[in-house]
Parts: C-alpha cells; sequence; structure tokens
C-alpha cells in the first residue's frame, strides 16, 4: 500500500526485490568474479518459520509486548533479523558461521544453492543453528526471510572489502624499524563480502535518508551487546 514505509512505487522494482523467487551472488575476487544462482523461494511454505524466528529472538524474550509494538517498523524488524539470521551468539539463530578447519562433519557453506532447505532444516533441528553459513549464505537467507515478511531486499557484494575494526576509515599496517610486518593491527581486507539491502523510508532521519538501507548479517563483532 502506498501508505507502508516499505512501499514501492515502481512495478518492476517490486517484481524484482519481493517477488522474485530466483537472484545471483557475486562472489570471488576482483579479478576473478564468480556468480552463484541462489533460490531465495520466500513463498515456499516458509511464513511461519519466519514469524518463529522473531518470537525466538532475544528482543522478544527480553520485552514481549515491546517487541510485538514495533513489527511494524522496517528498521526494527531488519535489525531483529539480521541478528537472527546467525546462531554464533547463542540465540537460536538460523547459521553457524565458520571460516576456518574442516567442514567434513557438516555442510561446507560452498555447497548451498538457495535458503529453503536452510531454514527448513532449522525448524526441524529444534531451531539449532544449521552448519555452516559464510557472508553470501547468511545474505541469501536474510534476503529470503525479508521478502517474506514483505520488505523489499537485494544482495550486494564487495570486492576487495575493507574491514575497518577500529573505525578510523583506514586500513592499518604496521612494521618495526627494519621494514618488518608487525601482526598487532585488527584490519583487514577480504577478497570479497556480501550483505543486504532493505528498502525503507526513514522517517526518524528525514525523507534523504529513506531508500535502500544496509544491513549485515554476517557476525562479525557485536553491535550494541
Amino acid at each position: 500500500f502506498s501508505g507502508d514505509d516499505v512501499y514501492m512505487s515502481n512495478e518492476n522494482e517490486r517484481q524484482e526485490y519481493v517477488l522474485n523467487e530466483n537472484g545471483i551472488i557475486f562472489v570471488g575476487n576482483a579479478r576473478y568474479i564468480e556468480a552463484r544462482g541462489w533460490y531465495y523461494g520466500q513463498f515456499q511454505d516458509l511464513l511461519n518459520i519466519c514469524l518463529t524466528m522473531l518470537d525466538l529472538s532475544l528482543y522478544y524474550r527480553q520485552d514481549p509486548a515491546m517487541d510485538v509494538s514495533r513489527r511494524g517498523d522496517p528498521k526494527y524488524v531488519g535489525r531483529v533479523i539480521s541478528s537472527m539470521i546467525n546462531g554464533n551468539d547463542n540465540d537460536n539463530g538460523v547459521l553457524l558461521g565458520k571460516w576456518q578447519g574442516s567442514f567434513h562433519s557438516h555442510e561446507n557453506p560452498s555447497r548451498w544453492d538457495g535458503s529453503v532447505v536452510i531454514l527448513k532444516k532449522w525448524c526441524q533441528d529444534n531451531y539449532r543453528p544449521v552448519q555452516y553459513g559464510q557472508c553470501w549464505v547468511f545474505a541469501g537467507v536474510m534476503c529470503t526471510v525479508l521478502r517474506c515478511l514483505g520488505i523489499p531486499t537485494r544482495l550486494v557484494s564487495n570486492f576487495n572489502s575493507a574491514h575497518d575494526v577500529d573505525r578510523n576509515l583506514s586500513i592499518d599496517k604496521y612494521y618495526d624499524s627494519s621494514g618488518r610486518s608487525l601482526n598487532i593491527g585488527k584490519d583487514s581486507t577480504w577478497d570479497y563480502h556480501v550483505w543486504n539491502e532493505s528498502w525503507f523510508i526513514r522517517p526518524d532521519l528525514g525523507r534523504s535518508y529513506s531508500g535502500w538501507q544496509v544491513l549485515d548479517a554476517t557476525p562479525q563483532e557485536q553491535s550494541r551487546g
């Protein structure tokens, strides 16, 4: 409806960012970009799973009345869902992230090609995190959940992706007086990173800030605890 915070007036954009059940996720590196097909499947009997995700969140458990009263706010719903897509903070999240070591006892993240099997496995396993996910998997599943809940959502891939831990807007490297690298900085550059953008208006910030809003479900460091 035209009065909704998530209303998109362009029909082609609605078809792509709300209704399209298939997409492409770009991964790899700047010199070799790979296109992965991904099945979002947001209309494949997932609504109850997505609503259960809201009910299992720490936000709901801490204050059910407040949580339910804010579910009409896409800013709030986006934050709750971004927390629940990953289970690395022991909150019954959907996916456990892993970037090193062996994957032989569980699913290698590179083998996933869609969200539906992940979300249904999470439900069937009594909401224990599915193993394993990495950034494009978190982003693909989050896109499914938000589209299922009616929030227009897309994926964004960035190559040579800077991870600025100390938030000084630079990637810092340290060397001693002989020019040898010192392993004391936490900043890094990843081959690529994938996150989401959702479309909604921002009455809290003003009209100029309405539009695509960044959401990232990959567990990196805690935000507000």
